[in-house]
């Protein structure tokens, strides 16, 4: 077999069947295959497209292509969720005690941040001490015991997927449908849980921007979910605005904590209701998704969930005294409104831009090697449809670095659209792929 014939078969709109598939993804990551013939192939892919078995076959081959967790050892059936990534988004700090709480498994890896999407391990360590680097013993042994563990992506996890991100990168062929569905999937199959429940954002924070692109995007993730014989659901969820109000790694946290304590973001709290019933009918823990629903619920009026995240922390080395008392939490020194210019309704905000505010103040990477600040970042205090006074506070910016903060104002500046005419609030969750 020769990757010469593979590109000159895909080039040509012809189908690769799953041993060409499996021969190109194993020479690539074994550099028999350049990377200049594996960008032919990306491009030939991009405009050619793959069809759902190709799709499936480069899916499964990325997952295989180093590492797969097994979690056997675990009782009952694993559940994970992973997000496409977004402004705000502290789901899983909610979300992973919420299900954890009432006997489900949660078994995650996850990442940190880079650019302007924050990542949840870096949120986690503002909990002092605590720490993903655990044993695949302990970690395993955390889920069976507290129901709850995540540690760090290792390198040998998809190390194909890795590979062909980089490649596709600085080749123009990231945004090709089945690449960024297989790209996904494979780090999520290659991570052991049963059932994969995804939240697709769509929106001006998300990689999707289009509604349309969103849906396309979590059919093509439900179907690879479906075809490796995991249960798989996508739901589609606003990015137009950030989620919830704050913005940066220990105010995220506080938000976290203030909705398990049932006074938080009701967004925040009903995707993760939305999340979390999907996870547990998955899992066979409840019959219906009204009865999974009310489940949740119960766990923050209990605040069983509240008890589950500081039973989590301590497991994992973290000091969970500011899970009951968040002015422990890092804080920074410097704090200031910044006040509206003109009365009216938001019509919009640039979420992207507000994750780059966040960024500037140090609460973000630009490098994978910079150090992250947990205290800075942003609340807001206005989101879309709400009405503003000339002079009110849009937001409120944390920082501690002046300059910093002075050019964090001025790029907030460009974030908000604010209008005279009323704008309905937006729907927040646009809808569910089974």
């Amino acid at each position: 077999m020769r990757m010469y014939d593979l590109i000159m078969k895909k080039r040509n709109g012809k189908t690769l069947d799953q041993n060409e598939i499996n021969f190109m993804v194993e020479g690539f990551t074994n550099g028999s295959i350049p990377d200049y013939q594996m960008s032919a192939m990306m491009m030939a892919i991009y405009f050619q497209g793959m069809n759902d078995e190709e799709t499936l076959a480069l899916t499964m081959a990325m997952a295989h292509s180093g590492d797969v967790l097994d979690l056997s050892a675990i009782n009952g059936l694993k559940a994970d969720k992973h997000s496409t990534g977004g402004v705000g988004d502290k789901t899983s700090l909610v979300l992973g005690p919420m299900v954890a709480a009432l006997g489900v498994p949660v078994a995650k890896m996850s990442g940190r941040g880079l650019g302007h999407t924050g990542g949840t391990i870096d949120k986690l360590e503002s909990f002092e001490g605590f720490s993903v680097d655990i044993s695949t013993e302990q970690f395993i042994e955390n889920v069976n015991t507290i129901k709850m563990a995540i540690i760090g992506q290792t390198a040998d996890l998809a190390p194909a997927d890795k590979k062909l991100y980089a490649l596709r990168d600085v080749t123009a062929t990231v945004d090709n449908m089945s690449l960024i569905a297989s790209s996904i999937m494979s780090k999520k199959l290659a991570a052991g849980a049963d059932t994969i429940v995804l939240d697709v954002k769509t929106g001006s924070g998300a990689f999707m921007k289009t509604e349309e692109d969103a849906f396309a995007l979590a059919k093509e993730m439900v179907q690879i979910g479906k075809g490796a014989g995991r249960n798989t659901v996508a739901i589609v969820s606003d990015m137009d605005q950030p989620l919830g109000f704050a913005v940066g790694n220990a105010l995220e946290v506080k938000e976290a904590i203030d909705t398990l304590n049932g006074e938080g973001s009701r967004e925040l709290l009903e995707l993760c209701v939305t999340l979390g019933s999907y996870m547990l009918v998955g899992t066979n823990n409840a019959k219906s998704i009204e009865e999974a629903r009310e489940s949740l619920y119960e766990t923050i009026e209990s605040k069983a969930a509240l008890h589950k995240l500081a039973e989590f922390v301590r497991a994992q080395g973290g000091n969970d005294a500011p899970v009951y008392n968040t002015t422990l939490l890092p804080t920074a020194s410097l704090v200031e409104e910044i006040p509206a210019k003109e009365e009216g309704y938001v019509e919009h905000i640039i979420t992207d831009e507000i994750g780059i505010v966040s960024l500037i103040l140090g609460g973000g990477r630009e490098t994978k090697e910079s150090e992250i600040d947990l205290s800075v970042g942003l609340v807001l205090h206005k989101k879309v449809g709400d009405s503003v006074a000339k002079g009110e506070s849009l937001a409120t910016i944390y920082a501690n670095d002046n300059a910093k903060l002075q050019a964090a104002k001025e790029r907030f500046e460009k974030t908000y659209f604010i209008t005279k005419e009323k704008k309905e609030k937006p729907k927040f969750i646009r809808g569910i792929v089974e």
